[in-house]
């Protein structure tokens, strides 16, 4: 049965014929009610007929359904329209695996890049007892932005063994095939496949094997004239050795391969997981053998000046030296320079330069030191090229102390000059300008700064009166009233203080900073972050990208990536969320939004790793124990993360606590001690000015089966600027069991309208 423009199956009006094949004919429609584009699978008259096409059918939308992952594809609804069945899934815009390999061979890179999204699809499948039994490049879709999809899992089987092990509801989905029976695609199958045996998820890696195999050579695996010979050589023999379209694939793939193809199920990979974090390896070995010989060319870190002055208490000036070549040399855009965070925590370190170089991934380092007796002071500086741990520049200096600046800019110019960079206008006023003119008052902002990422309340307070008696010193300061409101702003942030007064008081500081100086980068950083807490997210990140323009840092980095997750422009998340590592990879900040873009991104292991990563390096504060605690609940570690979240509620740490333990109630599906924190003034309060505070609660409240409740906390993220529907609709697994509800389905239709000022 075809179907022409214009029928209608249910509320799903037919636009156009997309292909056909052996099970059914696939269209491209229109859901009339939410006015958004699906394909709908259609399985033919006569085929619904035949029972065990009909039986195939079926369990595609059982399995398929069951399925909530960003690797598989999204089943909307099943229907049947004159005698056939039918299947509504997300529209895709891109190609097959088999069109892109079409051309030829995939580079090293793609083809991982590939890959281990379809292990990630696979492993999802595998959790919940799925197989899919018939992998290959024509059931792999790559959209047109670089995501895969996993299509097609008609003759996939439900593992009874796995159900009864989790003790929990799986789809129904049963194994019809009799003994001896093939299904799936001859080429692709495993050998216990191909014999008839019984299956289980290692039928899956060998097929994975087969599709990587062809992705890295540009031809299949077993090849014979005939589907018999075909089957000799998947049960007899090994492919030929791999070649790759350089001449050569990069060290450990053809070990993945091998191991992927072994002929007993028990001597391959014993998850699509460990497969994941192999071909994970062959990536990292890639991007280490490819670096270039020259990695980066114009970057720097400052190493911490030595103090050599007798009197200890001169350490303050030595880093305050430090600090203002940082800020001047950031002030050069074509400059890579390692933050100031980061290049700190080099103070005393015995590493040569050629091993810092290589850590910090740049080509030069800059050190130096300073002595002062009274008002006399000398400094030397040197800079140092790595790639051959030559010196390249190097100078000293003598003066007194109200000649520091004029040094420190003499020293930064030199650096400029002996890497050939050049200037814009703006860089050269900037460079001169002297943001705190005051060593004293600028070692002050720098404490202050350093205790406000803390995020605790009494290194707020402690930040707000460094900050404070540098205001003192200097008088008024764009920097210093834009590092205020950032304090004010975290008060309010962090639920120390979640009141309208707090954050009316941020902004006048954010524009106390911009009146007096119209260009103030950190002005416009504080302005975005609060404008965001309101929810106005258009101009949050208006004004967060004008002050990345004017200088680039980690925190604002951070909060770049951080929004564009939650607005759904993923490629301009990852991107800064990977700078603000660059740039600042000791900071907890920097490496707390790379994961964060992971949560959006549906890798949640590779987030709850990243945010390990950054409670190492944060010293294990409140606020990042929450994260860790949010991203382990996303990645399947509910024990574990209940275990943290209880942590932070203990800890007395304000808003946070009482977050935790609201969370940690509703994740152990503890629906009693959750209604009564959920009815806590206080908790609501905080909750209704959050948008991820309330998003975790709609999580949390959809896990516990609370379904009204989930629905109202999703309507306030939404309403505060949290509006990446794909996030919500497609690859939460908390928000699964609100799918198909109709109340849910007009909130995913705001989120994309909101969504689409962004350009998504």
């Amino acid at each position: 049965m075809s179907l022409a423009p214009g029928a209608r199956l249910g509320p799903h009006e037919i636009v156009a014929p997309l292909g056909a094949g052996g099970m059914g004919e696939v269209y491209r429609a229109r859901d009339t009610r939410l006015g958004r584009e699906v394909a709908i699978k259609v399985l033919p008259a006569e085929f619904a007929a035949d029972p065990d096409r009909l039986r195939r059918f079926e369990q595609e939308a059982r399995a398929a359904s069951a399925l909530n992952h960003p690797n598989i594809l999204v089943v909307y609804d099943v229907g049947t329209h004159e005698g056939a069945p039918y299947l509504v899934t997300e529209l895709l815009e891109g190609e097959t695996l088999r069109e892109r390999l079409r051309n030829g061979a995939l580079p090293a890179r793609k083809a991982i890049e590939l890959a281990a999204q379809v292990c990630a699809g696979l492993a999802a499948a595998h959790q919940k007892g799925i197989i899919h039994r018939d992998l290959k490049p024509e059931n792999l879709f790559v959209t047109s932005d670089g995501h895969v999809k996993i299509l097609d899992f008609g003759i996939a089987k439900l593992l009874p063994k796995r159900q009864q092990e989790q003790g929990e509801p799986a789809p129904t989905v049963v194994d019809t095939t009799e003994p001896g029976t093939l299904l799936g695609t001859v080429a692709y199958m495993s050998p216990e496949q191909v014999r008839g045996l019984s299956l289980d998820h290692r039928t899956d890696i060998f097929s994975f094997g087969c599709v990587l195999y062809e992705m890295l050579s540009g031809k299949r695996a077993f090849v014979g004239e005939t589907a018999a010979d075909t089957i000799t050589a998947i049960l007899s023999k090994d492919p030929p050795p791999l070649i790759g379209p350089s001449g050569g694939v990069p060290a450990g793939l053809p070990g993945i391969i091998r191991r992927s193809l072994e002929k007993r199920p028990a001597d391959r990979f014993s998850s699509a997981h460990d497969l994941a974090l192999a071909l994970s390896a062959a990536g990292e070995a890639l991007v280490a053998d490819q670096q270039p010989s020259e990695p980066a060319a114009k970057s720097v870190v400052v190493l911490p000046f030595e103090n050599l002055s007798p009197d200890p208490e001169n350490a303050f000036f030595a880093d305050g030296l430090t600090e203002e070549l940082i800020a001047d040399l950031s002030q050069v855009r074509t400059l890579r320079v390692i933050s100031r965070t980061s290049a700190m925590l080099l103070r005393g370190s015995k590493k040569d330069v050629p091993t810092i170089a290589r850590e910090f991934n740049v080509r030069y380092v800059l050190e130096g030191s300073v002595r002062r007796a009274g008002n006399s002071l000398r400094i030397t500086a040197q800079l140092i090229d790595a790639a051959n741990d030559a010196h390249v520049w190097a100078e000293k200096y003598s003066g007194t102390l109200d000649d520091v600046f004029a040094i420190q800019e003499k020293v930064s110019r030199a650096i400029v000059d002996s890497l050939k960079l050049t200037l814009t206008a703006t860089e050269e006023d900037r460079l001169a300008a002297r943001l705190i003119p005051n060593i004293k008052a600028f070692d002050c902002y720098l404490r202050a700064r350093q205790e406000s990422h803390r995020l605790t309340e009494s290194a707020l307070d402690h930040a707000a009166e460094l900050a404070r008696q540098a205001l003192d010193i200097v008088g008024p300061n764009a920097l210093l009233y834009a590092l205020v409101a950032d304090i004010e702003f975290f008060y309010h942030d962090q639920g120390i203080h979640p009141d309208e007064e707090t954050l009316r008081r941020a902004e006048s500081w954010a524009s106390k900073a911009l009146e007096l100086e119209p260009e103030c980068a950190a002005g416009f950083r504080a302005r975005g972050s609060i404008e965001a807490r309101r929810g106005d997210m258009v101009p949050a990140i208006r004004d967060l990208r004008r002050a990345n323009e004017l200088q680039a840092d980690s925190l604002t980095l951070g909060f770049l990536a951080w929004m564009g997750a939650e607005v759904g422009t993923m490629a301009e998340a990852r991107r800064y969320a990977a700078e603000a590592v660059a740039i600042d990879p000791l900071l907890w900040l920097g490496r707390w939004s790379h994961a964060w873009v992971a949560v959006f991104d549906g890798e949640f292991e590779v987030a709850v790793t990243r945010m390990r990563d950054a409670v190492g390096v944060g010293g294990g504060e409140p606020v990042q124990i929450l994260f860790l605690a949010v991203f382990s609940a996303y990645a399947g570690r509910l024990e574990e993360a209940c275990g943290l979240f209880g942590r932070v509620a203990d800890a007395g740490a304000g808003g946070l606590s009482t977050v935790s333990a609201v969370l940690r109630a509703l994740f152990r599906r503890d629906t009693d001690a959750a209604a009564d924190l959920l009815r806590s003034q206080a908790l609501r309060s905080l909750a209704t000015l959050d948008k991820e505070f309330s998003w975790w609660l709609a999580a949390a409240c959809s896990h516990a089966g609370e379904a009204d409740e989930a629905l109202h906390w999703l309507a306030n993220s939404i309403d505060l600027g949290l509006v990446n529907h794909h996030f919500f609709s497609a690859i939460d697994p908390f928000l699964a069991a609100l799918r198909g509800d109709a109340r849910f389905e007009r909130l995913m239709e705001r989120a994309r309208q909101k969504q689409q000022s962004f350009g998504v």
